[in-house]
This record gives structure tokens, sequence and C-alpha cells, in this order.
């Protein structure tokens, strides 16, 4: 076919892919030989997906993959520094760069890359010669070089977003026009290639004095005009560094090429070379789906050896399913199907569920459906609240025809869902449990895939369905925005057109259910059954219950804590003023650049790309350690977000039927195993102010009862004394020493007796700053004391207990041999990144040996947690919160003491019998009113 009017190019660009999938699958080897082939996996699927979904009026007569050639190009010789900032490409990754060529072919798509030339120059080249012959093109990329070519037939697409980029997207993105982006990124530079730019120069300013003066010769030309002085000068002395900015960044769109338009046109794949590649890289799953499409034989690839206890957790082939067809799913709108469906989960014995809702929130979202799987490709969906959109007269809903009545529906499902003997499998199954509760249906026993991927990845990838289906199904789930838009036009669930939300919701269920027949037997070849099932699975339904409980806060001791801070802020204000000797505002980080680096002289002021100041909190704690007026800013800071963010925010979490806040517990919000909580967020509350501990005044008992805490005493050193088997804190915490008191002594040179508590929450930091490797100089900003001084604390602390600088040794070097570490109780925390190289290196190294620790203690508090229904259940009491080494009970008044002491003694025995500790655990527990009195 000749290329001309009529024609579409499809320009892939494919470094992008490759990018894209190395970073969105764990690390696959090839389980014949140990080769990498984790990005060629993605990739190969990647293109796999786009070539499907290319057909109908829009799919491209002509298409191509384009590549970037391994080493310098033309523009390193206009500027040597030209990318000198970007690391090298991943060690795993650089064999792969072959194979995804290889797959290129093999899927019988041209295949392009030319010596001394970028793909971002091979990409403009053929598009303005398809432009120029009359022809349309789609560039497949959102990399922002690409956008100067927009425009006459051009066009991007962002197989990110699935969005279409015209000249209307490259003004929103650039200010400007597609001819015109090039001058403003010339202006603007680039970090990422280090293209030098206009110092101090940002896109918005590029883009305002490019539309102002017309192009960037014109405006270099009349730059004196320039009323601002530092951007006139900076155009000034930059004017040649600018224009070869502007050299680096223009595609070269004249390069000869050595092949035609025309042999790009889209050809049929070879199905035996094709299936002879996947077979060779040991692609399971999209051979089979290859061999179905095209109705071939799909070749046989032998079975891989079991793996090992210590390998890496490589995703599985996706199980031999059919694949997805969402038009397949069934609409159940009568009792009779309904009852079709409860009798095949029977004679299955289990059955994926899902539910959908009108919102996030389980504590007032309504029920809008559920949709049910009992095998993979068989699912359906059972409307029950989608409304027309609009209320009637009386201010009511009005249903949809054709559903079941919500209530019929539930009391059908109750039995099963109830069932012993039937097991639920669901995606952060917790929340559809609660949506169940609320309408009287107590679903048990069930599996939660989310947590089965926590439990065998925790440190590797997130565990959220549609990332799960990509890397394990290599499926795309329908996305959410398809529904239900975003932004204020977006709707609710219940405004959904039902046919739309079977296939929506059904897919859902059915990925459940696939998901569930991956992950599962592996908690056996990991040896991690014991986590799931001793620490995820009995956790969850223990979480709803206590979400779903609330703990009654105060509105007024809320509003006039606020009232409080805003006062105290004003007089911060004020003395932040006077310290500064002029008026500006506290809350702008650039006005307070200016004070602190340009008026007072400050060392350390970084400007950003805008050309201003920046100001974080770790910049305004080196300089606490000798000036009173970031010291003063960091208070003021303090105030403002504990009065944002939670005397201000907390009052809009109150329900308005329970009087109560209803936080969600998270279980996989960290890699170690501790709980994170959200809408609001808990578990951040500070606690190191008496302005942060105030805050929990307003969490309150009800009239007849109190408010418990139980906290574990120094659990994490604790722990370390028994990980790093020393002695000498083993034997201080027999004989009830307390720890941080004794570190105080040695590093302070004062007694225990009649202590500073200040001076105590020093070393507390001191202690637990250097178990997780702390620094001298992050020690000096945590105490806002000289640097000097808090290293000479740190090496008096390894003096005296030189036992833990060996455990950190051997916890890291046992790390870098077998990429995870384990807690006491068999949790596999991953540690991907431990082999880093530069600022990474640190943090990876502090991880790895913080990890069992925090880990091993948000294990027992687990265990605690876990037990505690069942200790308590013929108590007056109920379990409200966890935070952190925290529980918090709400109890009747006359049963405290009672409740104090069986809750201790299962606190204190958490770790029997699977871990028998060389010392002792104990519980601090107080009685109040207030969470404040309490704790």
């Amino acid at each position: 076919m000749t290329f001309g009017k009529g024609s579409h190019l499809h320009l892939i660009d494919g470094s992008a892919f490759i990018f894209r999938a190395y970073h969105a699958l764990p690390p696959l080897t090839r389980k014949s030989d140990g080769l990498p082939i984790g990005a060629v996996s993605g990739f190969c699927n990647m293109l796999y997906r786009y070539i499907e979904a290319n057909t109908g009026a829009d799919a491209p007569t002509h298409a191509a993959v384009i590549f970037d050639y391994s080493g310098k190009t033309f523009r390193n010789n206009l500027y040597s520094a030209y990318k000198a900032n970007r690391p090298p490409a991943p060690e795993d990754l650089v064999p792969q760069f072959p194979l995804t060529r290889a797959a290129t072919r093999a899927f019988n798509v041209a295949c392009i890359e030319i010596e001394g030339f970028e793909a971002d120059d091979i990409i403009g080249t053929l598009s303005h010669q398809a432009r120029d012959a009359g022809g349309r093109v789609t560039i497949i990329s959102s990399d922002k070089d690409l956008m100067q070519l927009v425009g006459g037939g051009v066009e991007m697409l962002d197989p990110m977003k699935n969005k279409r980029i015209d000249r209307e997207g490259v003004e929103e993105k650039f200010g400007v026009g597609p001819e015109r982006v090039v001058d403003v990124q010339a202006l603007a530079g680039d970090s990422v290639d280090n293209v030098p730019g206009a110092p101090g120069i940002g896109i918005k300013t590029a883009a305002l004095l490019i539309n102002e003066y017309g192009d960037l010769e014109t405006l270099l030309a009349r730059a004196e005009e320039i009323k601002q002085p530092k951007r006139r000068q900076t155009l000034i002395e930059n004017a040649e560094l600018i224009r070869i900015s502007r050299d680096l960044v223009k595609l070269d769109c004249d390069m000869e090429l050595d092949f035609t338009l025309d042999s790009l046109e889209v050809k049929e794949p070879d199905t035996e070379k094709l299936l002879a590649f996947l077979s060779e890289m040991e692609f399971r799953t999209i051979v089979k789906r290859v061999a179905e499409k095209f109705n071939v034989e799909a070749p046989a690839i032998p079975d891989a050896p079991a793996p090992s206890a210590a390998s890496s957790p490589d995703a599985p082939a996706a199980p031999e399913t059919k694949p997805f067809d969402t038009a397949s799913y069934e609409k159940v709108t009568t009792m009779g199907a309904l009852e079709r469906w409860i009798d095949a989960i029977y004679a299955r014995g289990y059955v994926a569920v899902d539910t959908e809702t009108t919102g996030l929130d389980e504590m007032q979202a309504d029920l809008v459906g559920v949709s049910l799987c009992v095998e993979p490709g068989e699912a359906c969906y059972i409307p029950v609240g989608h409304t027309l959109g609009e209320d009637d007269l009386f201010g009511g809903s009005n249903l949809v025809d054709g559903q079941l009545s919500k209530n019929m529906v539930l009391d059908a499902l109750k039995p099963m869902l109830e069932d012993e003997s039937i097991l639920k499998i669901g995606q952060n199954m917790k929340y559809d449990a609660k949506i169940f509760a609320r309408h009287g249906v107590r679903v048990a026993p069930y599996d939660d895939t989310m947590l089965l991927s926590y439990a065998l990845n925790a440190g590797i990838h997130n565990h959220g369905m549609d990332a799960l289906s990509e890397r394990y199904l290599n499926h795309t789930p329908i996305p959410t925005k398809e529904l239900l838009g975003s932004g204020k036009s977006a709707i609710t669930f219940d405004k959904v057109e039902i046919g739309k939300a079977v296939e929506y919701a059904a897919e859902d269920a059915d990925i459940t259910l696939r998901l569930w027949q991956v992950l599962k037997p592996r908690l056996h070849a990991e040896k991690v059954t014991t986590v799931y099932e001793t620490l995820e699975r009995p956790l969850s339904p223990v979480l709803a219950q206590m979400e779903m409980a609330g703990i009654l806060v105060d509105r007024d001791v809320l509003s006039r804590m606020s009232n409080a801070f805003a006062q105290k802020m004003a007089g911060l204000e004020a003395e932040i003023h006077e310290l500064a000797g002029e008026s500006f505002n506290v809350g702008s980080p650039a006005q307070l650049g200016e004070i602190l680096f340009e008026k007072m002289g400050l060392e350390g002021g970084k400007k950003g790309k805008t050309g201003k100041y920046s100001t974080p909190a770790d910049v305004l704690e080196d300089l606490a350690t000798e000036h009173d007026l970031p010291a003063r800013v960091l208070d003021w800071r303090q105030l403002s977000k504990l009065k944002s963010t939670y005397t201000d925010a907390l009052q809009t979490f109150i329900h308005p039927e329970t009087g109560r806040v209803h936080t969600s517990y998270v279980q996989t919000g960290a890699v170690t195993g501790r709980l994170a909580s959200s809408d609001p967020n808990l578990q951040n509350i500070p606690v190191r102010s008496e302005e942060g501990r105030r805050i929990r005044e307003a969490f309150i008992a009800p009239k007849g009862k109190k408010l418990i805490s139980l906290d574990y005493s120094q659990i994490e050193l604790r722990i370390l004394a028994h990980v790093a088997n020393i002695e000498s804190l083993k034997q201080a915490f027999r004989d009830g020493l307390d720890i941080h008191a004794m570190t105080a002594s040695e590093m302070f040179n004062v007694p225990i007796e009649g202590m500073d508590p200040m001076v105590r929450r020093q070393a507390k930091a001191i202690n637990f700053g250097v178990i997780y490797g702390i620094s001298g100089f992050g020690l000096a900003r945590n105490l806002r004391i000289p640097r000097k001084e808090a290293q000479g604390f740190i090496d008096r602390y390894f003096e005296r207990f030189p036992g833990i600088r060996t455990y950190m040794d051997d916890t890291v070097a046992f790390a870098k041999e077998h990429k995870y570490v384990e807690t006491l109780f068999g949790r596999k925390i991953h540690t991907p990144e431990i082999g880093a190289k530069g600022p990474q290196a640190g943090f990876a190294k502090r991880q790895a040996i913080n990890a069992p620790i925090q880990g091993s203690a948000a294990d027992i508090i687990r265990r605690a947690m876990i037990r505690m229904p069942e200790a308590i259940k013929d108590l007056p009491a109920t379990m409200l919160l966890q935070v952190h080494d925290e529980l918090i009970f709400e109890v009747d008044e006359d049963a405290c003491d009672q409740v104090i002491e069986v809750v201790k003694d299962v606190m204190e025995t958490a770790s029997d019998p699977a871990v028998k500790l060389d010392v002792p655990i104990e519980v601090d527990a107080g009685i109040g009113d207030n969470w404040a009195e309490a704790h």
C-alpha cells in the first residue's frame, strides 16, 4: 500500500514501553537459565494489547516501534554535558534491550533505531514525511519533547492515561502552541537531560516571555527591555547557553532514512515465528492467548522447577483459563436467576464477592449492587440501587426499573455469606464485610487477595486490584473513570447505566477469583502460609469491628482548640516578624527564603526551578540549631498543621448519626506490618509537643464509661535486645530499669533520680535514632544540637552496646544475599533496593535494619488484637483504636481494673507460643475520661 491520503501512521516510543514495563513488573527471570525477562514480558504484553486494540476506523495502516540507539548522539557534540546526569540503566535491564527489539520483529512490526540519533529525531522525521504525504500520524508516547511535532495531522496518545494530546493539550502543558514549545524548553531547560536553559526561569515564566515577545530570538534581542532586573540579567548573561539549549531540544526532522513509509505497512504476525520467540522466553500465558487468537496449536513449554524458599517471588503465569469477556457476564434481575447462582456457589464451595456502593465511606455509603463469580469468566452482577439520577417530588430517589429489591437479595444471600462451609473471596474484603454488616449480614469466612499479595510481596509492589491484575493476569481492568468520570462532573455508582455496571462490577469479581487462584498456592511455596493465616486473615474482621465501633469525639473541644491555636500562631507570627525586622507571609516559603538567605545571609539556601528559595522542614531544622527565627517558624508550621489537619479537619469526620469518628485501618500500608489509618489518619497525631498531646482530649468516653489505654513499653528496644542478643540490655530490662533514663544518664552525665523529662526524651531520640541508622547529621537536626555533639553521642552509644553494630552489619549482609529480611514471626519484608548506589543506598540499609525490629513489634500487637475479641467477649469493653504500640478501649466505669488485667495478660503473652523472648514484655495502662488522660 502506497502511503498517502487516508493513511494513518502509528509511531511507538519503544524506550518508554520498555521502562514502563520494567518498573511495572517484579524482577522476573527465565526459569531455564535465570535470564532477566521482566521488562520483555511486560513489553510483549503491552505490544500485544496495542495490536489487539487497534481496530476499526482509527486503526493504523502503517506502524513502527522506534528505539534509542545506545551511545552518544550529535547532541553530545553540541554540549558535552548533555544527559550527563542520567544514571546507567539497571544491571538486569541491559540484557533485555536487544530482546525487546527481537520481540518487536517477532510481532512483525517495523523496528527502527539509527546510530547517532535519538528515537525522538526518527519520530520527528517520519512525522513530517507522513504529514507531507497527506497522511495522519499518532505518536504513542507521553514524552514532552515530542509535543513540538503536534499539529497538521500529527497528534500524540499518552498510553499511560489513554489520553490524546492535540494542539490544545500542548498549550495546556506548555502555555504556548507546538510551534513555540522549543523556545519555551530552551528557556526552562531540563534537569533530566541536563539541558541548561536560563537559571531561575521555569515553564510558566518562559511561556509568559515567549507569548509577550513572540519568539526566542526576539526575546533575546530585546532582553534589555525586561523590567525585572534578575530576569533581564539572566537572559543577557546566558543568551548563548539558551541558544545551545534550543539546539539540544529541537528535533532533527530532516534525517536521511534508508527506508520508506511504504515499508512500515501493518502486517499480520507470522504466528510460527511469534510463538517460537514467546516460547523461547517461556511466556506461557501470552503463548496461549496468541495461539487461541490465530487458532493454532500452542507449543509446549517445559514446566519450570518449583521455586526454592530463598528465591525471589517471581510472578507466576496466570492460570490456564478462558480470556476475559465482559459481554458474557450476566445481569441478575429475577429471584430464579439469583437462586441458580446460589446453587452454583454451594456446588463449588467458594465464591468471589464484590459490592458496588455510592461512595468510599463504608459507614455511610449505600449498597448499589453485588457481583459474584464462581468460575473464571463466569460472573454476574445483581443491581439493587441504581437510580435515574433525579429525585422525585417528595425528595426520594427514583430506582431504575427491573432491579430486585435490596432486602430480597440480601435475605437470599445472607445464609450463604454467613455459611462457614462456603469460602468468600474478596479484594480488600474488609470494606465489603462492613457494607454487609450494616445490613445485618456477617460475612465469614473469607480470603482477601490484597492480603495474600501483601503476605507474599511486601516491599516489592503495591496490592491494589488493578496493579495485581496487570501483573499476574496480564489484564487491564475497566478504568473507574470510564464509568464515574472525574472532578466536579463525577457521578456516584448508582447513576451508572446498569449495562455498563454489569461489565465493570462482574469483571471485578472475575479478576478477584483469578487472582486468588494465582496467589493462594504460592503461600506454601514461599513459606508465608503462617503469616497469612495467623497474622493477616484473622486480623481483618477484628479491624472491621473496631472501625464500625468508632470513638466518640467532642466537637466543642476541637473548636476551642482551633481558636487557641489560631491565637498562638498570631503570637508566633509577631515574634517571627520582630526577629526578621519586617512583616512577611510566614506561610510563604519563597518570602521566608528571602528573609533567611538574602536578608539574614544564612547558609544552606537553595533555589528551585522557579528561581525561588525552598524552605522544607529539614533545612529549617538545620538552621534552628543556631538561630531562633527558623525555630519559631517550625513551631508556627506545627501549629498550622495541627489546626488544619486535626482540630479543623477532625470535625468534618464526625459521623452525623453516631457522633463518632470511624477511621479505616490499612493492613497493607507499611511493608513492616504496621497498620496505617485513613479518613481520618489517627496514627500521626503528634505526641512530642504539648499542643499535639492536647488533641487527644477531644476523644472522649460516653457517660458512664471510661477510656483505657494499654501501651507496650519500649517494645522495639526489647526486641532489639533479643534479636541482637545484647546481654547488658536484656539484663537491664529484666531488672526493670528505664532504658531511656539509663541512656540519658550515660549520655548526659545526669542522675536518673529526678531526671528532667525533656532530657529523657532526648535520650529516647538517641536510642531509637541509632537503632535505625540515624547519622550525626540527622540526630543533630532532631535534637537541635551541633552535629559534632550528636556524632559524639552516637560513637559513645556503640562503645556501650557493640552488639548493635554487629546486628546491623549482619542484617544488611543477609538482605543483600536474600533480597529480604524477616521478622521473628516469619514475615518477609523484601528489600529490592538494598543493592542501590548513591543516596538510595543509605536509606535502603536503614530500612533493612529497621524492618525486622519494627515488623516484629507490629506482629506482636497484631497477635494481641486477634486474640482480644475472645478474651473480652464477656466483659463490658470494646476495642476502639490501635495506634502503633497502643490499644484504646471503651469500658464501663466499674469494670476498668478487670478489663486492664485481662488485656494486659493478652498483650504481654502475645508472642507465645510462637516466639519465646529473652526479655519480659511490659504494658503500661491508664484510665481517663478522654484519650489524653488515659494515655
